[in-house]
């Protein structure tokens, strides 16, 4: 039963990782400079997480989840601006399915999951320009974001 939780929460960080990869496509094509950097090393962090984590899946026993062909972004993102939003959306959601893993899991995977969640926070931060209370946990990044 332990091992169930613990495979779907490796699999629902999976998916997360590949839904940030597909994300940051998007972000990578509207922002340049800068930014466009911070964007590629974003997008090169998580393909080598997504890449761990269905070693991981196999591992445990699974069959990895596969990307799917394309995400539904959570607004329209036109320009610059709105890609930078994204990307903080991408992160806090990756910081998510991290924070669960934290909870499922033991020993070196919890260590791993915690560094995700931490560097998933810091670029959040990096991206929105400030920080949340509480980065991984959904009601309190919520309510810390309507406080901006």
């Amino acid at each position: 039963m332990a091992q169930q939780a613990l495979l779907k929460a490796v699999q629902a960080a999976l998916s997360a990782e590949h839904a940030a990869v597909y994300g940051y496509g998007i972000v990578g094509a509207r922002v340049g400079g800068e930014l466009g950097g911070q964007a590629q090393q974003a997008y090169d962090a998580h393909r080598a997480r997504r890449d761990a984590l269905r070693r991981t899946v196999g591992d445990l026993g699974g069959e990895p989840v596969a990307a799917e062909p394309a995400y539904a972004l959570p607004f329209e993102v036109p320009d610059a601006p709105a890609a930078v939003r994204l990307a903080a959306e991408l992160e806090d959601r990756v910081a998510g399915v991290y924070a669960d893993l934290v909870r499922a899991a033991d020993a070196d995977l919890r260590r791993e999951a915690a560094d995700a969640l931490r560097e998933a926070a810091v670029r959040a931060v990096r991206w929105r320009g400030g920080s949340v209370a509480f980065p991984g946990l959904a009601e309190r990044t919520r309510t810390a974001a309507e406080k901006v």
